[in-house]
């Protein structure tokens, strides 16, 4: 809640400074496996903007709705052969428990039989230690990361309802600084606690399910949204089979 880097921010300043203001567009980029098609799909499927790609259709990318945490583990575990081409992420949904911080038998993130731990105390090196394998990374400690593939645990802030992605923030970890103050702005400005939250929300999934190169493997908590996102992969899978 406490990001300024908004374009209306920075022209704001430029202009008090005298500053010459360029707009530029990027045309491509080399995450996701070069595809610009993916993240474009991402936005469209969750909603933060619409985009002609509504499908999967041409786009070099696997990514997969898995049934249960544990397979989405597994998933990571295999393609992790390679040391450190795989970490599991999760919505930052369970509060990262100060007791266990640097004790991997603390279980953090609960999902009925499947638990597991927030990375240690090792948030600055999570992305090349051998063991960070075995625990999870959220939006803090991943973004600006890459991987081959990542793994994905979307949580209780965002579920899909009456035919659209809903997200709340009331679901969130106490420990998440990201939307610390929200519960206040809620009770001062519902309609504008709303749209922050939506937006800071949407572009966590997001990136998230772009931190892998290769691949993505998602579990949701809400069922609902796994069924939905299955079926928006499995739509461009039968656009390209009819080609």
């Amino acid at each position: 809640m406490s990001d300024i880097g908004s374009v209306a921010e920075i022209e704001a300043w430029a202009k008090r400074e005298g500053a010459e203001i360029i707009h530029m567009e990027l045309q491509s980029q080399f995450r996701c496996n070069g595809s610009d098609g993916y993240p474009a799909w991402l936005d469209h499927v969750l909603e933060i903007q619409e985009t002609a790609n509504y499908d999967m259709e041409g786009i070099d990318y696997d990514i997969r709705i898995c049934a249960t945490p544990d397979e989405v583990r597994k998933i990571v575990i295999e393609k992790n052969q390679a040391p450190n081409h795989a970490r599991l992420l999760a919505g930052y949904c369970w509060n990262w428990l100060k007791e266990g911080k640097n004790n991997s038998d603390v279980h953090d993130i609960k999902i009925g039989d499947f638990e597991m731990s927030w990375n240690l105390g090792n948030t600055a090196t999570y992305a090349i230690d051998d063991t960070s394998v075995n625990e999870a990374g959220c939006i803090h400690t991943s973004q600006g990361l890459e991987f081959d593939y990542v793994g994905v645990i979307i949580g209780e802030d965002m579920r899909y309802e009456d035919g659209k992605i809903v997200t709340d923030f009331t679901k969130r970890a106490r420990t998440d600084q990201s939307v610390k103050g929200m519960k206040k702005l809620y009770r001062e400005n519902p309609k504008k606690a709303l749209e922050l939250a939506d937006e800071i929300i949407k572009n966590t999934y997001r990136t998230l399910m772009t931190r892998g190169m290769k691949g993505c493997y998602v579990y949701c908590v809400d069922q609902a949204l796994g069924n939905y996102l299955k079926e928006q992969i499995r739509l461009g899978k039968d656009n390209g089979r009819r080609m």
